[in-house]
């Protein structure tokens, strides 16, 4: 399955290597940098799926999960959560939290690319 992926990561050198690799396998990349305004980008671009950095400027990945989480409208929404802190009590709070997914930095491009259509197909 592909569609529209909102990538919410802001190194611009991860965010564009991200967006080249989901390109290639199909997808539309919509990428943003900050987290202050997310939920609206969000909102806005409907996306299929979400990649979600948890270190952000302006709010925490971790907020904006709870944040789509509560919402009636977009609680079903896949997202895959990116972090460079893989440690399992991360992940393990992560899918607590409502994460679909969670691929640890530094990633290979085929993980990216397999954990994304894992948490779409659900």
């Amino acid at each position: 399955m592909t569609g529209k992926v909102l990538l919410i990561e802001d190194e611009p050198h991860i965010a564009e290597a991200i967006r080249y690799v989901l390109d290639r396998d199909g997808w539309q990349v919509v990428t943003h940098g900050e987290g202050a305004d997310a939920m609206r980008v969000l909102r806005r671009e409907r996306p299929d799926a979400v990649i979600l950095d948890l270190m952000l400027p302006g709010r925490s990945g971790h907020d904006i999960l709870a944040e789509i989480r509560a919402d009636p409208e977009l609680h079903g929404l896949p997202v895959l959560i990116l972090s460079a802190m893989g440690q399992a009590q991360e992940r393990a709070r992560a899918h607590q939290a409502g994460a679909s997914g969670f691929v640890a930095k530094p990633f290979g491009n085929d993980e990216i690319v397999r954990a994304l259509r894992e948490v779409a197909a659900r």
